[in-house]
């Protein structure tokens, strides 16, 4: 399961990461030991597990239950099921958040990065045509839970793949792409596209690379 992260000053569900993170701990307790299908709590022991009174409980509840965490019950199964989104929170990690003047330092580093991919990574058949930052950034924030980059990804030109050794398949060299950006914070997430324009907007260009002379 890939490791949720909650930032220090954010509310999720209107509780505090560390309080998000022990309630659910708390609650996954109970269900040790049981199969997914059977892992099911009351709502009385999920209030119980949440720190809060009845009229909060019902309310929070309901939004767990929107927000994917819980599966209400149903005609065969009494109480709500917890769902990989709550397994989740229960093993996040909490963080500090994101600086800005940070992030912008990271939005250099990752056209450095791009740059490098692009001129040494001759193994890879695709190349970084573009990246765009979107998300938290866009916002006037000073702190941000993470930065979202949107990698627009092209073939790599005949002149300028290795003519010696295996080359990576276009999945191995997607992969790489995102692996190497990713590797610059733990902050960073990397959408890859084929059109930045299908991007969440608003967004803001950060790299583009330049067109080789063609054979």
């Amino acid at each position: 399961m890939k490791v949720r992260t909650l930032v220090t000053d954010r509310l999720y569900f209107g509780l505090d990461a560390m309080r998000l993170r022990a309630a659910t701990g708390r609650a996954l307790a109970r269900v040790v030991g049981l199969t997914p299908a059977r892992a099911r709590l009351s709502a009385t022991h999920l209030r119980q597990d949440f720190a809060v009174d009845t009229v909060r409980g019902k309310a929070l509840v309901n939004e767990l239950v929107n927000g994917g965490l819980l599966e209400p019950p149903d005609a065969g199964q009494a109480g709500y099921r917890l769902t990989k989104g709550f397994y989740s929170l229960a093993a996040a990690r909490v963080v500090e958040p994101l600086h800005r003047s940070r992030a912008k330092l990271l939005l250099t580093e990752a056209c450095t990065l791009a740059e490098r991919v692009n001129e040494d990574a001759v193994h890879n058949p695709l190349e970084i045509a573009a990246f765009a930052v979107y998300g938290d950034f866009m916002s006037r924030a000073h702190q941000l839970e993470e930065l979202q980059f949107g990698v627009e990804v092209q073939l790599r030109t005949p002149s300028r793949r290795t003519r010696f050794g295996r080359m990576q398949s276009k999945a191995e060299g997607a992969e790489a792409i995102r692996l190497a950006l990713r590797e610059l914070s733990s902050f960073v997430r990397v959408r890859l596209v084929t059109d930045l324009q299908s991007l969440p907007r608003p967004f803001s260009l950060v790299f583009q690379a330049s067109t080789p002379p063609q054979d």
